[in-house]
């Protein structure tokens, strides 16, 4: 006669248990680093509570609620795609050489994924939504359940999202990916402005029929159903459970083939590998047809590819180029915005011109074997720079002619631009320098963009970069404060071709001083960026 199989629901509990407490072991820093971060998240989520079983009574608690759910459930769905390595020990590809079932398993995994801050967060959440639209005994009961189904829809979202992406998560494609959050919160933080400025001149009215649509759709249809019975509504309350109980079993069902998939399937590495891509020498060949001839040419390429290939240096630009499309535009919405503000993507962009050497990290000795002279340096300095201006040019002048539509001031849009030409000339010229005079190393793994006892350098050849860029802006900035205050507005558009000469101008000469500093101090910026 077998044995009965035990339980694994109990072993993985324990076992997610263990390994944090292990893992707290491990140092004071990450025993303290996680205490911290505890208490922050109890505190907010109690001041959530409170705010929510304040709400209760009010008109619009519904509304606020419903949405409050399906904002959360959002987030979890999202964050495995952003932050894969949040939980390591639910990771679903160190399981798949035991003999396990998937059907057990996702019971077992659902419940150890109860075990963290995050579904206790989610648990007051839903609590004080629950408290504030529950009226009367049965809305109480609808209310139980309803949490209930919340918590767990928006943990197996999360797992069922994490499974169906694992190996792409785990990929490299997968931690360009994780780097790319910071776009996503600098876009979600102006987005959260922009909707809390409308919501102030509006009112939460505005906000109804976007509540009425959410509360249809799981986790927030569970709370809709409590709003629903205390009501009276209850055929709607019981289609808004039975919708969500539907999402709840077709996500388990999802997490369960994707773990059937991961634990059958062969990955890569078992895989021969693939036949080299032919087209590789042809995409390079069309690359280099389009650049100069030479070390400048090469300079470029290899920046460029940079760009497309090295996580941390396409976050910095997908970021830079979301930045500063977002900030215009959105202020030109709410109509508070000016032309001039277009100048910000300018700016945006110029930064990267900053540290040019820590984004090589330690493979900047193989461009330090080639410079051998002043020249060489002058060179690459400049093939830096054109690399950054081939993006940069158009892309200014595309936010600042879409700026200028939405605000209808064609009159300004030579200025603006002249204005932008030369903020990012002297934004390269001061790169340059602050990039031999202060470099710095850029970790590869992590989030962090500066090397452990560099920040003082790190401020520095940024901060102190941008005042230098902005003195040097003063003459262009100068004259176009002269032109308006002494009436001769209608010779603004002379800036368009000023801005970009001296754009031109201070870009040349800002490179030619720095490459002397960098041709003689070579070993030492070779030490400074391959640090960490």
């Amino acid at each position: 006669m077998t044995a009965p199989t035990p339980a694994i629901t109990p072993v993985l509990v324990r076992l997610k248990l263990s390994l944090l407490r292990n893992g707290l072991r491990q140092s004071a820093g990450r025993r303290a680093a996680y205490i911290a971060s505890v208490a922050v998240s109890l505190l907010f989520a109690a001041l959530q509570l409170l705010g929510l079983v304040a709400l209760r009574g009010n008109a619009h608690a519904a509304t606020v609620c419903v949405l409050l759910v399906g904002v959360l459930a959002l987030g979890w769905a999202v964050m495995p795609l952003f932050f894969p390595s949040g939980d390591e020990t639910l990771d679903p590809m160190r399981l798949v050489m035991l003999p396990l079932r998937p059907r057990p398993l996702v019971r077992a995994l659902l419940v150890a994924s109860l075990v963290g801050i995050g579904p206790l967060f989610t648990l007051c959440l839903a609590a004080g939504a629950t408290v504030a639209l529950a009226h009367g005994a049965a809305a109480a009961a609808t209310g139980v359940l309803a949490t209930a189904l919340a918590l767990l829809l928006c943990v197996a979202l999360a797992r069922a999202v994490a499974a169906a992406n694992i190996r792409l998560l785990t990929s490299r494609k997968g931690r360009d990916l994780a780097v790319l959050s910071g776009l996503v919160i600098a876009v979600g933080a102006q987005a959260v402005n922009f909707g809390a400025q409308k919501l102030g001149s509006s009112g939460l009215d505005t906000l109804d029929p976007a509540a009425g649509v959410v509360r249809w759709i799981p986790p927030a249809a569970a709370l809709g159903a409590v709003d629903s019975v205390s009501g009276g509504a209850y055929g709607t309350a019981a289609a808004q459970l039975a919708l969500s109980a539907a999402a709840l079993l077709a996500l388990l069902a999802l997490w369960q083939h994707s773990l059937t998939r991961l634990m059958t399937t062969p990955d890569g590495s078992t895989l021969a590998a693939a036949a080299p891509d032919k087209g590789t020498s042809r995409t390079s060949g069309a690359l280099g047809a389009l650049l100069p001839a030479g070390r400048t040419g090469t300079v470029m390429e290899r920046s460029l590819r940079y760009v497309w290939r090295d996580p941390k240096t396409k976050a910095a630009w997908v970021t830079s180029l979301a930045i500063g499309l977002i900030v215009p535009l959105f202020n030109a919405l709410q109509g508070t915005g000016s032309v001039y503000f277009a100048c910000f993507a300018a700016g945006m962009l110029g930064i990267l011109m900053y540290n040019q050497f820590g984004q090589d990290t330690s493979a900047f000795w193989m461009v330090a074997m080639t410079i051998s002279s002043t020249r060489d340096a002058y060179v690459e300095l400049r093939g830096r720079a054109l690399a950054l201006l081939l993006i940069t040019l158009p892309y200014a002048a595309l936010v600042t002619v879409l700026t200028t539509a939405m605000l209808g001031d064609w009159p300004a849009l030579p200025e603006v631009l002249g204005l932008s030409f030369a903020l990012l000339g002297a934004m390269l010229a001061t790169g340059a320098w602050s990039s031999a005079r202060f470099p710095y190393s850029i970790p590869q793994e992590g989030y962090k963009n500066v090397a452990p006892g560099q920040a003082g350098l790190a401020w520095i050849s940024i901060f102190g970069g941008m005042v230098a860029a902005a003195l040097l802006c003063a003459p262009v900035l100068a004259l176009t404060i002269w032109l308006h205050a002494s009436g001769a507005s209608s010779w603004s558009w002379v800036l368009l071709p000023l801005g970009a000469a001296y754009g031109a101008v201070v870009t040349e000469l800002g490179t030619r001083l720095a490459a002397p500093r960098l041709a003689r101090h070579l070993p030492e910026i070779l030490t400074a960026v391959s640090r960490g």
